[in-house]
């Protein structure tokens, strides 16, 4: 074989094993991105399963007050209004972004609201407070309510885990390419610095 020959042939092996460390790299980028972005995907469905279970048991809660006392029907009616406009604020993992976050975040927070507000207005009722059915319930929310905030920051911790992965450099030429974007974070809502008075 001539010396020519070997030289194209090594520089061809060569070049072949550049080309295929640089698709092995890329591919382990890549799944990597996938895994991060499939681990916001799921932490975001534990939040709103929490969010869920919130809502499913005010109905419970509203009627357990409604039965126990005459309530202020205004009172009731703004927990139920803030209920189904929360339940209808959904928003898709995939397509997440900023605004709908927020929009998702302000219709949960309003319904917190109204459940204080709620709860403010059940100190009147001593005898309410003193039964079984809503002493359950009480407890059930607030567990619900730790539940929330530990998917929230769950959710913030796996969203900022993708987001600095796909904003390092090389990682950011393939995340481009591939259509990865950053994931928004549960941020406080205006006035959250101010602790809310909810009295049981």
């Amino acid at each position: 074989m001539k010396k020519g020959c070997i030289i194209w042939i090594v520089v061809g092996i060569l070049l072949g094993l550049v080309v295929l460390g640089i698709v092995s790299w890329g591919t382990r980028i890549y799944n990597q991105m996938v895994s991060l972005q499939e681990g916001v995907t799921s932490q975001w469905g534990n939040v709103e399963t929490q969010y869920q279970r919130r809502a499913d048991l005010i109905p419970n809660f509203v009627n357990t007050v409604k039965g126990a006392a005459a309530f202020e029907q205004e009172t009731l009616t703004q927990v139920i209004e803030a209920r189904a406009k929360a339940t209808q604020v959904t928003v898709d993992p995939s397509k997440m972004t900023a605004e709908n976050l927020q929009e998702f975040q302000a219709a949960q927070s309003d319904l917190s609201s109204a459940l204080s507000r709620l709860m403010v207005v059940v100190e009147k009722y001593p005898e309410l407070k003193a039964t079984q059915n809503f002493r359950d319930l009480q407890v059930e929310l607030e567990g619900t309510e730790n539940r929330i905030s530990t998917e929230r920051r769950k959710f913030n911790e796996a969203a900022q885990a993708m987001n600095t992965y796909i904003r390092r450099f090389p990682q950011n030429l393939l995340a481009g390419m591939f259509g990865f974007t950053p994931r928004p974070y549960f941020e406080s809502m205006e006035g959250a610095e101010k602790a809310p008075e909810v009295t049981f």
